[in-house]
């Protein structure tokens, strides 16, 4: 290893370059690269990059590798005007994140990253990411892994998670009639719109829906670094035309066996070809669950009326509270809400939130013995019972996060 390319006495030429704060703290990197390149390759500072990035010599790097931790998410700027200047002259730009949030890690890549590669690095997956980015075509849109994408992932979708925090709280129900009513809220420019199942042992939006389980699904989540926009697509299953479903795999697995940056891949390829993606989420707590969290926009906690939610509601709290991360992210929907003559029910439900601390912003009825008939017959609320109460506050939910999210937009774009 070269402490800097500009420096090289080796007559091997620089074909590569590590951009780091201290690329002592990459170790295993410093032993991938001298294991995929040799001698082949230099060190640059954060702070020496842009100006080395800038210089006739640097033309000659085929790529450059970008290491981060969490510590230099306060210095994205730098790292974005890095990535800017490894693209203005043509250079291929890996990432190499350890602890860095989805939302840094989206940033990033729609700058230019072509590849993201966790850290600490799976066996073989720097040499694997170097042939991806030298092979790619500079004219495509890319993924968050740096393969191929179609000309349709280009878009920047919203990320919704729907979790229920007790059996039976009806966050499967909520998760598909919202989908589908996301889907069909605009007829004249309908929305693109992408359910995913991360509940992989007993997830059942599929039953919803009438869809088959398909063994694609696994084998892409158990090779994400391979993943690019035909493969998803391909492990998607499509309901009506207009909603594309990502079902749990055929038989259980851990949800341990997927990591977190499995679960990034996937969101980030979900984001960038699909207007909404709603996330059917495992009522355990998991790894990922974090993953999720930092990456959602919103994200719709069920809860009922009794004791169960409330004890789990507390807890989901304290954790999420004593490790720092964004409780605030939370909207609880109660389902199985009293009706407005309740009064009695009423005063319940504001005591439950104030004991509990927590605002409950939706409550939706009872829709009564068709949304189990609805499940079974695997179709939504819309189509088997469309003047169901629940169907319709769902509906109203549903234009509401629309409404938000076209405001956002136009707004970002004055």
């Amino acid at each position: 290893m070269t402490t800097s390319p500009a420096v090289q006495n080796d007559p091997s030429p620089i074909v590569a370059c590590t951009i780091s704060r201290d690329v002592q703290i990459f170790d295993l990197l410093i032993e991938d690269m001298e294991s995929a390149l040799g001698d082949s390759w230099g060190n640059l500072s954060f702070e020496d990059a842009a100006a080395f990035l800038a210089q006739p010599d640097a033309r000659a790097l085929q790529f450059v590798t970008i290491a981060l931790d969490a510590q230099d998410e306060d210095n994205l700027q730098q790292v974005s005007d890095i990535i800017t200047a490894a693209k203005a002259a043509r250079i291929k730009v890996i990432l190499i994140a350890e602890d860095l949030t989805p939302a840094a890690l989206h940033r990033l890549l729609r700058i230019g990253g072509d590849e993201f590669v966790p850290y600490p690095l799976p066996e073989n997956e720097l040499a694997r990411a170097i042939e991806r980015v030298l092979t790619i075509d500079d004219t495509a849109q890319f993924s968050p892994t740096g393969t191929q994408f179609k000309a349709t992932g280009t878009k920047s979708g919203v990320v919704i998670p729907i979790h229920g925090l007790a059996g039976g709280t009806g966050a499967t129900m909520m998760a598909v009639n919202l989908a589908w009513e996301l889907a069909n809220i605009d007829p004249k420019d309908p929305p693109k719109v992408c359910l995913i199942d991360l509940d992989f042992q007993f997830g059942t939006a599929s039953t919803y829906l009438d869809l088959p389980r398909r063994e694609a699904v696994l084998e892409m989540l158990t090779d994400t670094a391979a993943m690019d926009a035909e493969s998803f697509m391909q492990a998607l299953l499509t309901y009506g035309d207009k909603l594309h479903v990502l079902t749990a795999p055929t038989d259980m697995i851990p949800l341990d066996m997927i990591s977190p940056a499995d679960i990034t891949r996937v969101i980030e390829m979900a984001r960038m070809n699909f207007d909404y993606v709603v996330i059917d989420m495992p009522s355990t707590m998991v790894e990922w669950s974090q993953t999720v969290l930092e990456a959602a926009h919103v994200y719709f906690a069920m809860i009922e009326l009794e004791m169960r939610s409330a004890q789990n509601t507390l807890r989901l709290k304290r954790a999420l509270q004593s490790e720092e991360l964004p409780f605030e992210k939370i909207r609880f929907i109660l389902n199985r809400a009293p009706g407005f003559t309740d009064l009695n029910g009423k005063s319940r439900v504001k005591r439950l939130a104030e004991s509990l601390g927590i605002s409950v912003e939706v409550l939706m009825p009872d829709g009564g013995k068709a949304v189990m008939q609805s499940a079974d017959h695997g179709t939504p609320l819309a189509e088997s019972n469309p003047k169901n109460p629940l169907r319709k506050e769902i509906m109203k939910l549903a234009k509401s996060v629309h409404e938000v999210n076209v405001t956002a937009t136009a707004d970002a774009k004055a």
